[in-house]
């Protein structure tokens, strides 16, 4: 790349992460609704129901961990290998480009799609035709995006991800899946943290893939190997440590300041170290010793943990469980939790985990209707993996990224801003 290329290439790199879309507190959250909470909503400026549609119901796909993978991976590399070897890509300006238009940028963008694979060479054409169309949306697709077509703030910014921080992101990936593709299991449940999806595996072969809401990057949902061991139905909600401390309290002191209590409002009750419960008028918010209290919320409408929790071992505090909130799902950006992880459509993925003990979906709808309070223990535990893998090959030979969330790959944070 020459110095005129490199300063061209510096000052786009430098509008794209400036105008790349950031998460911020809404009003709908999946408990209650705490300004500025790790369960408060960010903005979603695409309204369009197919999005909504696309990011809340993902394609089953090839199974993320699969050993088949691997080999794929390693000619993913071996590509990418060579496109950095021969300079890279050149970065696309931000101008927003749709099917139907013709401008010179197109042919920059065509080139760019051959490199990732979605195109086929087709000469340097102006124009936005139905071939750049597909390939858009296959490149959207395989990134994490919802295949619009059009190339937005977001397409552009994946697309300007260098070359060399692609392929390192393959070479870090690889050793990862290496790992967990040997210890997986042929039935497990895997969520993958960076995608924001929760799969449900066997014999090698997704049975049903979801999307999930995952931890905030300043509450990130841990990376761990568990089983799940337990499901309750209709659960009262133990609230954990960090929302104690980051979002009850200060909302506490914030409401007794108006002469209005927080646990009254949100139907949360107290309960001393004797176990007693305490009058939810009387809690001093201002005092250390609130953050040694029991909060629960008894199961209801507005209980954030939904009508099923499922549990497994771990020493963060954390679980999957529905929510009352389905708005998150059809978003792109799902880095809205306190670590916990939500399930959409997680009725299909616990009466999987409990065929083996003779439920079927039918049997777990019923308990969502009547509300009835019931704990499951599993027989026999399945295998749970919570990863984090922004980078994979699938047997098909396609190429999958993910944003770098939590900025675990060591590239920075350019992959982190789209």
């Amino acid at each position: 790349m020459n110095a005129r290329t490199a300063a061209g290439f510096i000052m786009v790199l430098l509008a794209v992460g400036a105008s790349a879309p950031k998460a911020h507190a809404g009003d709908e959250s999946g408990w209650p609704r705490f300004p500025g909470s790790a369960y408060a909503a960010q903005s979603d400026p695409a309204e369009r129901s197919f999005v909504k549609e696309w990011e809340a119901t993902p394609p089953k796909g090839y199974p993320t961990l699969s050993p088949a993978n691997l080999a794929a991976m390693k000619t993913a590399i071996r590509r990418y290998t060579d496109i950095v070897a021969g300079g890279g890509w050149q970065p696309l300006p931000e101008i927003e480009l749709r099917q139907g238009l013709s401008h010179s940028v197109v042919a920059l963008l065509r080139e760019r799609l051959i490199y990732s694979g979605d195109l086929r060479e087709q000469g340097a054409s102006s124009s936005f035709d139905f071939y750049v169309d597909k390939a858009v949306k296959r490149y959207q697709a395989s990134n994490g995006l919802a295949p619009t077509g059009i190339v937005d703030k977001r397409t552009i910014a994946a697309l300007n991800i260098p070359a060399e921080l692609r392929l390192k992101q393959l070479k870090v990936n690889l050793t990862r899946l290496t790992e967990l593709s040997r210890t997986a299991g042929t039935r497990y449940v895997v969520v993958n943290i960076p995608a924001a999806q929760i799969e449900a595996v066997e014999n090698d072969r997704v049975v049903s893939r979801h999307a999930g809401v995952v931890g905030k990057p300043d509450r990130p949902t841990p990376i761990l190997n568990s089983a799940i061991h337990e499901l309750n139905f209709n659960a009262v909600w133990h609230l954990p440590p960090t929302v104690i401390e980051k979002d009850l309290i200060p909302k506490g002191q914030e409401m007794a300041r108006q002469g209005q209590s927080a646990l009254v409002k949100y139907h949360i009750d107290a309960y001393g170290a004797d176990g007693k419960k305490l009058d939810p008028t009387k809690i001093n918010w201002s005092s250390p010793t609130t953050k040694s209290l029991t909060y629960r919320q008894q199961p209801g409408p507005e209980n954030p943990l939904g009508f099923v929790k499922i549990n497994f071992n771990n020493s963060h505090s954390v679980y999957m469980h529905d929510t009352p909130s389905q708005s998150l799902f059809g978003r792109n950006f799902r880095a809205a939790s306190s670590g916990c992880v939500r399930v959409h459509g997680i009725e299909q993925l616990a009466a999987w985990v409990l065929a083996d003990q003779g439920w079927r979906p039918e049997h777990v709808r019923q308990m969502k209707e009547s509300g009835e309070r019931r704990d499951v223990t599993l027989k026999k535990p399945v295998p749970l993996h919570f990863v984090y893998v922004t980078a994979w090959a699938t047997e098909d030979g396609v190429v999958q990224f993910r944003r770098d969330i939590y900025q675990k790959d060591g590239i920075g944070a350019m992959a982190a801003s789209y």
